[in-house]
């Protein structure tokens, strides 16, 4: 193996795929990144066994064709710290990689390229092509309430529903949950499959250009993503999504209007001084006005008055106000639209004009 390519060309690809990879496992192969150069192009795969990235970048100039693992941390940091648009030499010799540029040079250790685990066969049941920007902006409104290393291990992972031309994403954690949906090209047959917390994660990573579209298959076992510059594999979570709809509340007959920026901004102030372990604030509503106290253990004290639309009868409720806030910074409008029933209902929070999110926060006892 022989080649040069400018170093910003390197990084790329390698920054992409090196957050698939593992560096706490106990196969010594999965703290490597598969090399390969062939027909002019360098390829990098990256995987944990779960999550699977690969990306290229073309070559110009002489070039010997040939496949190694290299370490995926080291060469990044190498990588990244070699000067910007320089020229980087790179030559396998025996069993070490030798990467040269300028006056610096770098001996690294390899392992052969056929220990290196091949992802299973993948057959997909579905594809679709969808906007980066769309599905970027799809994932971004729901991840947050993704549960994190919960025992239910179906909650550790976004949930996409596919029906019709609808694409649908909910995450869970069991005291929220987010729900989105994008219209899409094409009609798609009624699905359901949950992608783990870190595929979520490394696929938003692939979302850069907005305009630009991305390829998603999904099997029975694996989902994957296409780009023009990359392609991720993960593993689908073997399990049952509890059923969303029966969460939605239903007949809520307290409607409030708020700025969804003074709402924001008052939360904020008031989180200061609530409990720093339940994070508890008491929300009151009275005609046209919505008030939000908090306390903690050592009796301070934040009190914030907004005006809102409300003419329903007088109503008080408890919240953990970092749920309140995860779901405000995912909006996007002016203003939001609150339902909510009595004081140990959950609340739904929705944009007041577009209809294509909706959240669920339960209440707090406080």
């Amino acid at each position: 193996m022989k080649f040069s390519i400018d170093r910003d060309d390197l990084l790329k690809p390698l920054q992409l795929v090196s957050g698939a990879v593992e560096r706490r496992h106990n196969l010594p192969i999965l703290a490597n990144l598969l090399v390969e150069v062939s027909n002019h192009s360098l390829k990098f795969t990256g995987t944990d066994l779960e999550v699977e990235l690969v990306g290229s970048a073309a070559l110009e100039g002489d070039v010997q064709e040939g496949r190694t693992t290299v370490p995926a941390k080291k060469l990044l940091d190498i990588v990244k710290s070699l000067p910007e648009q320089s020229d980087v030499k790179i030559e396998q010799q025996d069993n070490k990689w030798l990467l040269r540029c300028g006056r610096s040079r770098f001996t690294l250790a390899t392992l052969p390229a056929e220990e290196y685990p091949n992802v299973e066969s993948f057959q997909p049941n579905i594809e679709f092509t969808i906007k980066q920007g769309t599905l970027k902006s799809l994932i971004d409104a729901t991840q947050f309430s993704m549960a994190n290393q919960d025992v239910r291990y179906y909650l550790n992972g976004l949930l996409f529903e596919t029906e019709g031309n609808v694409l649908r994403a909910v995450a869970t954690d069991g005291h929220r949950l987010a729900l989105s949906h994008r219209m899409i090209e094409g009609a798609l047959p009624e699905n359901q499959v949950i992608v783990p917390r870190k595929g979520v994660v490394e696929l938003a990573r692939l979302l850069e250009a907005d305009e630009q579209e991305i390829t998603i298959a999904i099997g029975d076992n694996a989902i994957r993503a296409t780009t023009s510059v990359a392609v991720l594999t993960s593993k689908l979570v073997d399990g049952r999504f509890p059923d969303y709809r029966r969460v939605l509340p239903k007949g809520g007959d307290k409607i409030v209007l708020a700025s969804r920026n003074a709402l924001r901004q008052a939360l904020l102030r008031a989180s200061i001084l609530s409990n720093e372990k339940f994070r508890g604030v008491r929300v009151q509503l009275e005609n046209a006005l919505l008030k939000i106290t908090a306390n903690n253990p050592e009796q301070e004290e934040a009190e914030e008055i907004i005006d809102v639309e409300y003419n329903g009868e007088p109503l008080e409720i408890g919240f953990n106000v970092s749920y309140l806030l995860d779901v405000l910074n995912s909006l996007k409008t002016d203003d939001v639209r609150i339902t909510l029933s009595d004081g140990n209902s959950s609340a739904l929070i929705e944009n007041h004009q577009e209809e294509d999110s909706m959240y669920v926060v339960m209440p707090m006892r406080l």
